[in-house]
């Protein structure tokens, strides 16, 4: 939520301005690591591995948390385990420019465009594979990607398992401390989000924004609405 200290750095110069932006549903409507085990495997190959996880995929749907942590880890190994990294990761990275390109929200890029105006720093924080949100964030000219990442074996290949956990809840607010400790330490920061898995991440920043659909009945409705918070930047 916002803090006094949010409100007074409004249009300051004395403060470095960090603005850390979720992926899915944020930068982009709706998800994508469907689409992209798709894009990588297949439909079929995807459709297998789901029906084999079908249980733990019901679960996470029901209980979400460390129950959907688990679920998505399974669905990876069973359709990314034993890839070779670097084929995967060519492939992941004309994907990801290929789905920011059809799912785009224009009213969050224009929110870019206006922290970039402004010398702020830029930071995606997501639970998407960083894979293809690195790709990206390199095309927008984003200064740093914070996403789940996956383990690459010793033999080049991808175990399907994660490196570090799944970048979930208070693991995107824990990753933007540690980078903004390193990069921008006592930086003002914003953030924006449009899912409850997004609430950890707002409520620890400076001024946390809601870009969801529902609007005051979504599950982030106690954060400021993005049309409402323009003027706070300058």
């Amino acid at each position: 939520m916002t803090s006094a200290r949010a409100e007074g750095a409004a249009g300051s110069t004395e403060s470095e301005v960090v603005a850390a932006f979720d992926f899915d549903g944020t930068l982009t409507t709706g998800g994508s690591v469907w689409s992209f085990l798709v894009r990588v495997r297949g439909p079929r190959p995807v459709a297998q591995a789901a029906m084999a996880v079908l249980p733990r995929l019901v679960a996470a749907a029901l209980f979400g948390g460390r129950a959907a942590d688990d679920a998505k880890e399974a669905l990876f190994r069973r359709t990314l385990g034993g890839l070779d990294a670097s084929a995967v990761s060519e492939e992941a990275a004309r994907f990801g420019r290929d789905h920011y390109a059809r799912r785009r929200r224009a009213d969050v890029g224009a929110r870019v465009e206006q922290h970039r105006r402004h010398g702020h720093r830029l930071v995606i924080v997501s639970a998407s594979p960083e894979l293809y949100v690195r790709a990206v964030a390199d095309e927008l000219g984003f200064d740093a990607v914070i996403a789940t990442r996956l383990e690459v074996g010793a033999d080049g290949r991808l175990t399907g398992r994660y490196q570090g956990g799944n970048c979930r809840g208070g693991r995107k607010l824990d990753g933007l401390h540690r980078w903004t400790e390193a990069h921008a330490p006592g930086a003002l920061v914003w953030a924006y989000g449009n899912s409850a898995g997004d609430r950890r991440l707002l409520g620890g920043a400076d001024v946390g924004v809601d870009v969801g659909r529902l609007g005051p009945v979504g599950k982030l409705r106690a954060f400021r609405r993005l049309r409402d918070t323009a003027e706070l930047i300058g």
